[in-house]
């Protein structure tokens, strides 16, 4: 498997995982929160992350994913870093964290990033930990890991946010990581109308209030979220999320369209022929 294959499957997961999704926690309806407990937007009724997940483990399942030989390289390194000793120590745990955003895999770069955010304290560093653990929970279905990406992604904005009180790349990944969390919904939702507020068109921000909005059922709000982020660059992941919006307002033409321009923008035979399937269902 190479490079350009891994960035494909990393991005069809992404968004196929958002069919699996469930209503996030606090913006549902009471019964629908209850009926929905232990989903991916809430803790699975504990707040205490699980000690099983490490960046060990999640490197044995990043491995499985990307091949013996894009694999070999971070091999290497590991062994390496088994072996150091002082400042060479974060030397490599910076160049496992490059490693590993080189083959697209967000969970064992998150772990590295945020042990040289705790070593080194700098802003980049924490933005890179955040990010990399709220995309590791976009990208995962396991349960017991969930919640020990979002609490670290907390962490990782929180400290961005002291370092940087006005970052609205921090607010933006706290407000996701709250949300995603389930414990605190609308306070993330808050941060993420702050982010909005001060810069409309801020992709990110609108991306995640989108999705969010689509979680909720409320449909209108993102597709109105959704078009500011294509009128700035159009790609298939928010094709998407607008054309499952359109789908459920019984909108067809407009579905239609979005799924085809999706289908366009991400040119992958295994998803295309789900996209296509979706077309014909809202054809007959």
């Amino acid at each position: 498997m190479n490079k350009k294959q891994i960035v494909v499957i990393v991005a069809v997961v992404a968004v196929m995982g958002y069919l699996y999704s469930l209503p996030v926690k606090g913006l549902v309806k009471p019964k629908e929160t209850q009926a929905n407990s232990g989903v991916a937007g809430g803790t699975n009724g504990s707040s205490h992350p699980s000690a099983n997940v490490t960046v060990a483990t999640v490197s044995e399942t990043a491995k499985a994913a990307i091949g013996a030989s894009l694999a070999a390289n971070i091999n290497e390194l590991e062994t390496q870093l088994g072996r150091a000793t002082g400042g060479s120590k974060l030397t490599l745990q910076k160049q496992l964290a490059a490693a590993w955003d080189d083959v697209n895999q967000p969970a064992p770069a998150a772990f590295y990033y945020q042990t040289v955010a705790r070593n080194e304290n700098k802003l980049d560093d924490w933005l890179n930990a955040g990010n990399r653990f709220n995309d590791a929970y976009k990208l995962t279905q396991d349960t017991s890991a969930q919640p020990v990406y979002t609490l670290n992604a907390v962490e990782a904005f929180q400290n961005a946010l002291k370092l940087k009180p006005a970052s609205l790349e921090a607010k933006t990944g706290l407000g996701t990581a709250y949300v995603n969390g389930g414990a605190t919904p609308m306070q993330g939702i808050a941060l993420l109308l702050e982010v909005v507020k001060l810069d409309p068109k801020n992709r990110n921000a609108n991306l995640n209030l989108g999705m969010f909005s689509i979680k909720s059922g409320q449909y209108e709000k993102a597709i109105e979220r959704l078009k500011i982020v294509i009128d700035q660059k159009p790609d298939f992941e928010p094709y998407f999320y607008l054309a499952e919006s359109y789908k459920q307002l019984g909108r067809k033409k407009e579905a239609i369209a979005a799924y085809q321009k999706c289908k366009e923008l991400m040119p992958d035979p295994v998803f295309g022929q789900r996209i296509d399937q979706y077309i014909k269902e809202l054809k007959n």
